[in-house]
């Protein structure tokens, strides 16, 4: 049996894959970039999320999306419940560390353009918790958004140091030149 390669649609390929959109994906990763750095900026300065109350802020919001596990049609799902019962709210002053570091951190990469892809989907994955917690807010246009940048990571950081840091370091798939040797 060959292999048979299905090549990617124009469409996609201009979106996520040529650098004349890397413009568009700048705009895109600085908005969602400060919206990160903003909250997590907040975060790390409130006593109650990384002070001498870290954790309380936390346990706050667990304890509302605890309440919103029952009726019908329930806001949490019970085994999202039962995560947050037993696994976060016993370590909630690390839970919150991590949090509000990670807001911050996620924000910082993106707005500097460093190892987007990755940065994109750390905070997608925090996005995705906090709608499973019950949470909307701004969290489902995060969440979009960073499936964008996830999906256009070759260019997403084009203009920030993943131009700079990919061509170095390269990819798991494709050794950059911090890795490759010269042969003579």
């Amino acid at each position: 049996m060959s292999s048979q390669t299905i090549e990617e649609s124009p469409v996609s390929r201009f979106l996520f894959s040529t650098t004349r959109m890397a413009w568009f994906w700048l705009m895109v990763r600085i908005y969602v970039g400060w919206q990160w750095i903003s909250a997590g900026w907040e975060k790390v300065n409130d006593p109650l999320w990384t002070g001498s109350s870290a954790g309380g802020a936390l346990s706050g919001f667990i304890q509302g999306a605890l309440s919103k596990t029952s009726g019908a049609h329930p806001d949490v799902q019970g085994w999202y419940g039962y995560f947050l019962q037993n696994i976060v709210l016993p370590h909630a002053q690390g839970w919150s560390h991590l949090v509000a570091w990670g807001e911050l951190l996620v924000g910082i990469a993106l707005i500097i353009g460093l190892f987007t892809g990755i940065a994109a989907f750390f905070g997608l994955f925090m996005n995705l918790n906090y709608l499973l917690a019950g949470t909307v807010s701004i969290n489902p246009i995060l969440f979009t958004l960073s499936i964008g940048l996830i999906l256009a990571w070759k260019v997403a950081g084009y203009w920030g140091l993943d131009r700079f840091a990919l061509s170095y370091l390269g990819t798991p798939w494709k050794p950059g030149s911090l890795f490759t040797t010269v042969k003579n």
